[in-house]
């Protein structure tokens, strides 16, 4: 395929943005990447939603406890995995606290963007490759007139 091509947005899909979905060992690597991301992040969501204290933003907190959901199912995991580092680029920009925590999640967030959710996700079974089997033609029958 022409590499013009492969960056047409109209009509542009999941299964588009990957030409496969990971499986066999680096499908569990990103299901165990995309499961240990989601947990971090909704744990922090929850630390932040019954300790406000505990948590100098709690936008960017909440974004990615949503995200961190959306990443523990794989469903829309390049929306997802952006808004992980986009909300954790913001915490690292407030210089809210330890900065190792929200790098950590930056990095995560954007290579689960870039290299998709793998083969255990919703995403592979809404958006993956389908396998169409083709029946066997029936023979026509000629319709008669009856007059």
């Amino acid at each position: 395929m022409p590499l013009e091509k492969a960056y047409v947005a109209e009509g542009l899909s999941l299964q588009r943005l990957f030409s496969t979905f990971a499986s066999g060992w680096p499908g569990v690597g990103l299901l165990l990447q995309r499961l240990v991301t989601g947990t971090v992040l909704l744990h922090q969501g929850i630390i932040c939603l019954f300790d406000a204290t505990a948590c100098a933003l709690i936008v960017p907190d909440a974004v990615g406890a949503v995200a961190g959901m959306l990443l523990l199912i794989g469903l829309w995991t390049p929306v997802a995995g952006t808004l992980v580092a986009i909300a954790n680029g913001w915490i690292l920009c407030s210089n809210a606290g330890d900065p190792v925590s929200p790098v950590t999640l930056v990095v995560l967030g954007a290579t689960l963007a870039m290299i998709g959710p793998g083969a255990w996700s919703i995403d592979a079974r809404l958006f993956g490759r389908k396998h169409i089997e083709a029946s066997k033609p029936r023979p026509h029958i000629p319709q008669t007139r009856d007059h």
